[in-house]
């Protein structure tokens, strides 16, 4: 994945923060799909609210090690197959 790349989120996912996560529900012609609702963890939340300040991939991987004291090569790791999921189920696209 390239490092300087960064995301936008899809207008048609909603998201809702419960606790300390985040809630996602996909709506396709104005009705919730709740056949594919997402969740994700606290990390999964932090990665979500940083995709809005329009960080970069090489930047979310940083404040995740940083902090949640996770060595970076695990963080690059954790985050890039978080993206990439949320990539596939139409929740971000590259902007």
């Amino acid at each position: 994945m390239e490092m300087t790349k960064r995301y936008n989120k899809n207008s048609s996912m909603v998201a809702r923060r419960v606790a300390n996560e985040v809630v996602l529900v996909p709506v396709r012609q104005n009705v919730a799909d709740l056949q594919r609702i997402y969740t994700t963890n606290e990390v999964g939340a932090r990665i979500w609210e940083l995709i809005d300040s329009g960080e970069t991939v090489a930047d979310i991987i940083l404040t995740i090690s940083s902090e949640y004291e996770v060595e970076q090569k695990q963080a690059e790791a954790d985050v890039i197959e978080f993206l990439d999921h949320l990539e596939s189920v139409g929740a971000i696209d590259s902007a």
